[in-house]
């Protein structure tokens, strides 16, 4: 015991964060920080260093302007994009265009600032639970001070009740537990000892001679001293975590990449128009003026509307089930999502201490251990545990009334056990002991049998010891009961706990959910593999998933995972099913590793040590009784304990990214196609071959008729298996059936140049009508992999707006106003070439397609 009355500063002493206190003597960490246990930081001491180390806050955000904030929202290649096609519509005298896109445009910015601006105040939740004040040792007195003002050396005093205002190395602890589920996520407590030094790399619960801020005593007192605080601590760094923007998920990432691939296909094929035309000696203002137009009919300006319904609708279904969507994009992330990492605790179980089994000697059921061990946590008076709690849930089954308590031995953690004195109703005084079977066996000397008491051997005090071993590698909570018969006297003592007779074992699990089991075989036949991320060990935790029907492939811990570099760590996880002992931070390195391996990453968690990694997943899912930080972090909320809904949110997320696909493949393949006969066709023609309101007022009909595709049915084996944004397959299809349809545009020019012998208008009119017709209708072939088409049923209200776009573009050119477009009569033998021309599309269409989805799967 270090007894210093007096301690100097020297004015430029700066006392040293410490990196592994748990690994030091509680000693040697006095002497580096400079501190006396007896007396403390003086007044002006402790302010020096607040200015050195900063107040005792969690970190900060910087808050910039509303405005940056808000620009930031659009800073995404496709956004991007659109803003350029919105800008030339304009150009172009094509208000109504400009402004429709522009309104897409800030509704997608809008909802992007809305996320963003609530993720700066998420911290400000975590920050509600230290707005509290400390017990410290100040100029050798007690003070209570604000957690704020604690600081690197401070002296905590530490009682029942009390939240930890720092990370601190123990000094003094005597019975003392510690809640550390914000940190773990497990409900027990944590025994904690300052006499101890563990490892360097001891994983964050097994540090038992440290207190963590945040967690709270639920038991003993005890003496620390402040080696850590603010956003240095266990908790400032969750918090950090949890403040900061969510990483780009699967879908942004892939909206990205689309985004890309369009703007270099629209400046590659604009500019090759623009040079082409030019050359060719047109009008340099016009070319200039068609070539933007291009770039408008390439680009699929309602695609964030289609988008925003899509997930909507998936979302409103998802309501239906109990199911709250706050980040829309999730639901696309759910569905393609091909591994979910989940907690154990609350997760997969109830997060509630069940009674497993009451048995005797010879591990058969035994209704009087159960009894004496009720009878034990009944009339206790101390701090009752969550296994306290659950025997006591039992005690309407048994006449209590009979007993009388006499005395108490409390519970120690040196001892490890608890002991009671009853008079029973015969007026028998019995000793009843409960507690860790390892300090209970070798105060044995006889055991009770069929209600005979017999003499103990060593041979049966092994079987004990090895059916004690069996039930805890099974992962189950073991406590001995014992009880004996004593003479009456005035006290009690430890000295009385000998010679007990042994009853038989309580063992006790957190069971797991209802209908765990049917999600994790559904989740397997659709493609989606499970992972266990627990800051539990791993005894435990490989029960939780026999029980589960899970099958482990591997076993990582923390301290493993802690000495590995980015790439090694990418290489296990996809080795090892299981992850135990883990920080938060550990749970989030899980989560990257997995992601950049290219899987889409779903994490189900409902506590604050979940925060991090529901945050780093591409979708995060907690429980409706979560922690109010899981609940505020994560992007899909259920609000039932059946984790059935799962399944269907799977299944939501594959048919909206189905219906999105569609239009992407469709729409950027047709709008391909007519790129590419324009491109070519204006090296040949003396004229354009379509002006450029007519190219814009053809990509308006065309892209409106697909507004029903939300709506639309998904063929069922689109849901078997997940699906990512494939921008190598949007690409290929875009040029193979983009291709297509640019031959047929080429025979349409053939007929009309040299069969009709068209003017330019009757030229741009005959194109707009066939273009317009053949990429409407040929949506219920590419809408499916299916051949024929028709063994996939469209939906209805897909199929009526399919027929609606070339009606208005056939009777457009027959109507007075149709010259304000620059449209002519179409002579009515046309039509006739044109019905030859869309049966002919369909048939080599799907003689594509076949082609086309057969190699996709070689």
């Amino acid at each position: 015991m270090l007894k210093w009355t007096t301690l100097e500063y020297k004015h430029d002493f700066m006392p040293p964060k410490l990196t592994d206190p748990w690994a030091s003597d509680k000693t040697h960490v006095l002497e580096l920080l400079k501190v006396s246990p007896e007396s403390g930081l003086s007044s002006s001491e402790a302010k020096r260093r607040t200015k050195l180390y900063g107040l005792n806050k969690l970190a900060e955000k910087q808050r910039f302007h509303l405005f940056f904030d808000f620009i930031e929202g659009f800073l995404n290649p496709f956004i991007i994009l659109l803003i350029a096609a919105s800008l030339i519509s304009a150009l172009l005298g094509q208000i109504t265009d400009f402004l429709i896109i522009l309104t897409i445009i800030l509704t997608s910015g809008l909802l992007s600032f809305y996320q963003h601006y609530k993720a700066e105040n998420e911290v400000e939740k975590l920050k509600q639970k230290i707005l509290l004040t400390a017990d410290v040792i100040r100029d050798g007195v007690r003070k209570e001070i604000p957690f704020s003002a604690v600081t690197i050396g401070d002296i905590l005093l530490l009682k029942v009740g009390d939240v930890i205002p720092a990370d601190a190395r123990l000094l003094k602890a005597k019975d003392l537990s510690v809640n550390e589920a914000v940190l773990s996520g497990e409900s027990l407590p944590v025994e904690k000892q300052a006499s101890v030094v563990v490892l360097k790399d001891t994983e964050l619960s097994e540090r038992k001679n440290m207190v963590f801020m945040g967690t709270h005593i639920e038991a003993g007192e005890g003496q620390a001293v402040v080696v850590a605080v603010g956003k240095d601590t266990s908790f400032g760094r969750l918090s950090k975590e949890i403040q900061t923007k969510k990483p780009n998920t699967s879908f942004d990432q892939g909206l990205n990449n689309f985004g890309f691939l369009l703007m270099r296909a629209v400046i590659l094929l604009t500019l090759f128009v623009f040079l082409v035309n030019t050359v060719l000696k047109h009008d340099v203002l016009n070319s200039f003026i068609f070539a933007l137009a291009l770039a408008v009919g390439l680009t699929p300006e309602l695609l964030p509307i289609i988008l925003t319904i899509n997930l909507s609708r998936g979302a409103l279904r998802m309501g239906k089930k109990d199911v709250i969507v706050k980040y829309l994009p999730a639901i696309q992330n759910f569905g393609s999502m091909d591994i979910l990492c989940t907690d154990k605790t609350g997760t997969l179980t109830e997060n509630q201490i069940a009674l497993n089994s009451f048995e005797d000697v010879r591990g058969n059921e035994s209704r009087e251990t159960l009894l004496y061990g009720i009878a034990n946590s009944y009339f206790q008076s101390g701090y009752k545990n969550p296994l306290e709690t659950t025997l006591l849930g039992y005690q309407h089954e048994f006449e209590l009334d009979g007993f009388r308590k006499l005395s108490e031995i409390p519970f120690d953690f040196e001892r490890k056990r608890l002991s009671v004195v009853l008079k029973d109703k015969k007026g028998k005084i019995i000793l009843v002991t409960k507690g860790s079977p390892h300090k209970i066996f070798p105060l044995i000397s006889h055991y009770r049998e069929n209600g005979v008491v017999k003499t103990i051997s060593q041979d049966l005090v092994k079987l004990i010891e090895k059916r004690c071993e069996e039930l805890s590698g099974k992962g189950l909570l073991v406590l001995a009961v014992c009880k004996k018969e004593i003479e009456k006297k005035i006290s009690y003592s430890t000295r009385d706990e000998k010679d007990l007779t042994f009853l038989g074992f309580l063992t006790f699990s957190d069971p797991p959910k209802q209908g765990v089991l049917d999600t994790i075989a559904h989740l397997r036949k659709l493609g989606v593999n499970l992972k266990v991320l627990t800051g539990d060990n791993e005894i435990v935790t490989k029960k939780v998933c026999e029980e589960v029907n899970l099958d482990i492939e591997g076993i990582m811990l923390g301290h493993e995972i802690e000495k590995m570099s980015a790439d090694e760590l990418r290489q296990k996880v996809t080795q090892n099913t299981v992850f135990a002992r883990l920080t938060p931070e550990q749970k989030s390195r899980i989560i990257f590793a997995l992601k950049e391996n290219g899987h889409t990453v779903g994490y189900l968690g409902d506590g604050i040590n979940d925060a991090p990694p529901l945050k780093s997943a591409d979708v995060g899912i907690s429980v409706h009784n979560g922690s109010e930080i899981a609940r505020d972090v994560a992007d899909i909320i259920l609000m039932k304990k059946s984790l059935s809904v799962l399944r269907d949110g799977v299944i939501e997320g594959r048919k909206t990214y189905a219906n999105i696909l569609k239009y992407i493949m469709m729409g950027t393949s047709s709008n391909f196609g007519n790129m590419i006969s324009v491109a070519i066709s204006s090296m040949f023609l003396p004229f354009l071959p379509m002006l450029p309101t007519q190219i814009l007022l053809n990509n308006l009909l065309y892209d409106t008729s697909q507004l029903s595709l939300p709506q639309d049915n998904v063929d069922v084996e689109l849901l078997k298996k997940p699906k990512n944004w494939d921008v190598s397959f949007i690409k290929n299809f875009m040029i193979i059936f983009g291709l297509l349809s640019s031959i047929f545009d080429f025979f349409t020019f053939g007929v009309l140049l040299y069969f009709f012998h068209a003017s330019s208008s009757l030229f741009q009119t005959g194109w707009f009508v066939e273009s317009l017709t053949t990429q409407s209708l040929i949506i219920l072939s590419l809408r499916t992999s299916h051949v024929p088409f028709f063994t996939s049923k469209p939906s209805k209200l897909l199929i009526t707006s399919i027929i609606l776009a070339p009606l208005v573009g056939i009777i457009l050119p027959n109507m007075p106003f149709g010259s304000i477009f620059g449209f002519v009569r179409l002579p009515f033998i046309f039509y006739l070439v044109m019905v030859c021309f869309v049966v002919s599309y369909f048939v080599i269409i799907e003689r594509a397609k076949s082609w086309f989805y057969r190699r996709i799967k070689q």
